[in-house]
């Protein structure tokens, strides 16, 4: 398995529609950034949020969660409240190729502001917005800008095709549009 350049990076958003819309280039310039990188692509936080509240529920259950744990949000910045999190999902809409596999990690600016960002892989043929979910870890509010970078994707392809995909088993968040919960 080998990690991804820029250059195929590249290649594939413009021949494949792998990433769209597509940067072609590191975008910094007073925000935190996002784009083609080096070794993998950083890409954006829409302005839709979930934030996580537990005012209905005692227990987080995910083989019965409640889509009423989520308040609705809509801006150009969100507020996590103290030791909680947040659902959000991507700008870009991603289609992963047969032989390719992502992993994503946090940005290192939200990161060293006790923010954690979590997404699965990406699993050969998945597509759709990327449902992320934000953990605040501070004991105070911590601030999200929309719009802006909020994890790097990178790419991994393997020597040979894998035999079934996620296109193939028909996965329940394939072509996911909005921020997506928890489904069994």
């Amino acid at each position: 398995m080998a990690i991804k350049s820029d250059g195929w990076i590249r290649r594939m958003a413009k021949e494949h529609g792998m990433i769209e819309p597509f940067a072609d280039r590191q975008v910094r310039d007073g925000v935190i950034s996002y784009g083609v990188s080096s070794y993998g692509y950083d890409m954006r936080v829409a302005d839709e949020f979930r934030i996580f509240h537990s005012a209905l529920f005692p227990v987080v259950d995910p083989k019965e969660f409640d889509d009423r744990s989520f308040l609705e949000y809509r801006g150009e910045a969100c507020i996590i409240p103290p030791n909680s999190f947040a659902l959000a999902r991507s700008v870009e809409y991603f289609r992963i190729p047969r032989s390719i596999l992502t992993i994503c990690v946090g940005k290192s600016t939200y990161a060293r502001c006790g923010l954690i960002v979590n997404v699965t892989p990406f699993e050969p043929e998945w597509e759709g917005f990327v449902t992320l979910e934000i953990s605040n870890t501070t004991p105070l509010p911590a601030k999200v800008y929309a719009n802006e970078g909020i994890s790097q994707v990178l790419f991994f392809e393997s020597d040979e095709m894998c035999e079934v995909s996620y296109a193939d088993k028909k996965g329940k968040y394939q072509g996911q549009t909005g921020v997506t919960t928890a489904k069994l």
